[in-house]
């Protein structure tokens, strides 16, 4: 595309020069010349361009033509594109491409004197740029469609191991589902972890990356919320494979019955939205409070995430007093660059009045509650709020996190941003340094370690914590 244009704006130039100053006999395909100091890759640039040129003179021949003139210049077009290849660098012509460059050169002499018509030549580039920009446009809306698709669709995989493990479960006597350690579910001097999810494997990277980087393992605490569809799959996996020392709880969001009635409400005031945000697992986190009452601290984790530092130093920061405490996200060049403004309709004088439009935002997916602060400040109700209004007047442009960022308005404290690293799903340009040093790297974005469109690169880091050998991931042909 870009050498479509680059072809277009010299061949337009050159014909308003030609035109007035050049002597009659000169002719047009010496519009481009070698020249004595030759930009980097500018041979690379040319030889695609004399393609492009050979293609628009061919575009003036009859359809049907079979002559001797036609037969050369197709001959030349696939002797310069197989001499050129995939090489992007002028470093990586070989002396046959300058070779065939040359023999171009004499076609698209011939080619000028049959098609003198500069004017003829400019059209049918523009026509040529115009088809070209509208198959881009088409293959990109496919891409994209193609992506999302494969982001919300499990894997077969995926759907086996759960389907192995229910089987495995519904087989087991009642007494047989405990998990150990239950005791120690509501003890406020422990680490308490939140993870809502309905993707097995994914809790189990989770749940493993952060007790084998916690000093006290012992002491930590998972409350792992699913849906009742999930739930035997999730509580045979981690009966089969129990976290060491550490407890972890299993539970069906639909055992939380005041639950179920205020999502209802809170689907009504949602409709038309994307349902990857609207899902009920997508908006529990604000009811951490009244889910877990008595529990005064809690660290929420996306099952996107892989942990790599202990987490457990998390209790020990002071973060003045606010309720969440979260990495910010509004650092100018950065993929992951996120302001209020972008995200939420500050035309609306309800939202200017509250909010101030240039507040940096924060990541969600490692978060620190102080559940405590929490039901001082009552959030919850500001969040229904917030939810409530959005539901009458068009405020926002994405699910629950720009509902996030206005509930938890001036009540966050930014952390040190080597705690949570976001990008692994959507940014290739993630540097190993920036992994590395990150406690928590996060694989927001469409692109999963657990489906074949994730960037391959990021995945060994989820990898290492997936028991590839495990029978059922062997079963469900599950591998790196």
């Amino acid at each position: 595309m870009r050498m479509i244009g680059y072809t277009k704006q010299r061949t337009l130039t050159y014909c308003k020069t030609m035109e007035k100053s050049r002597p009659k006999g000169v002719q047009l395909s010496r519009s481009i010349q070698s020249h004595p100091r030759r930009p980097l890759d500018e041979k690379v640039k040319e030889m695609k361009d004399k393609v492009i040129r050979a293609k628009a003179y061919l575009s003036f021949a009859p359809p049907d033509s079979n002559s001797h003139f036609v037969k050369e210049i197709k001959l030349r077009i696939k002797e310069l594109e197989r001499a050129m290849g995939d090489v992007t660098k002028d470093s990586g012509l070989s002396r046959r491409a300058s070779q065939k460059m040359k023999a171009m050169d004499g076609t698209l002499l011939k080619a000028s004197r049959i098609y003198p018509d500069c004017s003829a030549m400019v059209n049918t580039l523009r026509a040529m740029t115009y088809n070209a920009e509208e198959q881009l446009r088409s293959q990109r809306d496919q891409t994209s469609f193609l992506v999302q698709l494969a982001a919300r669709t499990t894997p077969k995989g995926l759907h086996c191991l759960s389907m192995q493990l229910t089987t495995e479960y519904l087989a087991l006597q009642p007494e047989e589902w405990k998990l150990s350690n239950q005791h120690k579910l509501q003890d406020p001097d422990l680490y308490h972890f939140a993870v809502f999810s309905d993707n097995v494997l994914a809790c189990s990277v989770v749940v493993d990356s952060t007790v084998s980087t916690s000093k006290d393992p012992e002491k930590i605490v998972f409350h792992i919320v699913t849906d009742s569809l999930n739930l035997p799959a999730m509580s045979m996996w981690f009966l089969m494979n129990p976290p060491g020392k550490a407890t972890v709880q299993i539970q069906s969001i639909d055992s939380f019955e005041w639950l179920s009635t205020k999502y209802n409400e809170d689907q009504q005031k949602q409709k038309g939205l994307d349902p990857r945000f609207t899902s009920p697992l997508n908006h529990l986190r604000f009811y951490l409070p009244d889910m877990f009452p008595s529990v005064n601290k809690i660290v929420f984790l996306d099952h996107d995430v892989v942990v790599q530092k202990d987490l457990t130093r998390l209790w020990h920061i002071n973060i003045n007093g606010k309720v969440n405490g979260a990495v910010e996200t509004c650092v100018e060049g950065e993929p992951s660059f996120r302001r209020m403004d972008m995200f939420i309709n500050f035309t609306d004088p309800s939202v200017a009045t509250r909010l101030d439009a240039n507040t940096c935002t924060w990541a969600f997916g490692m978060n620190v509650f102080d559940l405590q602060e929490w039901r001082k400040q009552n959030l919850t109700t500001l969040y229904h709020k917030y939810l409530e209004l959005g539901s009458k007047r068009p405020l926002l442009k994405a699910g629950s996190l720009p509902i996030g960022w206005m509930t938890f308005h001036k009540h966050t404290h930014g952390l040190e941003r080597t705690w949570h690293l976001l990008g692994l799903g959507y940014d290739s340009g993630v540097t190993r340094a920036q992994i590395e040093q990150a406690a928590v790297i996060h694989y927001d974005g469409v692109m999963k370690p657990w489906l074949d469109i994730g960037i391959q690169k990021y995945k060994s880091y989820w990898n290492k914590h997936v028991s590839y050998e495990h029978p059922y991931l062997q079963q469900c042909n599950l591998h790196e």
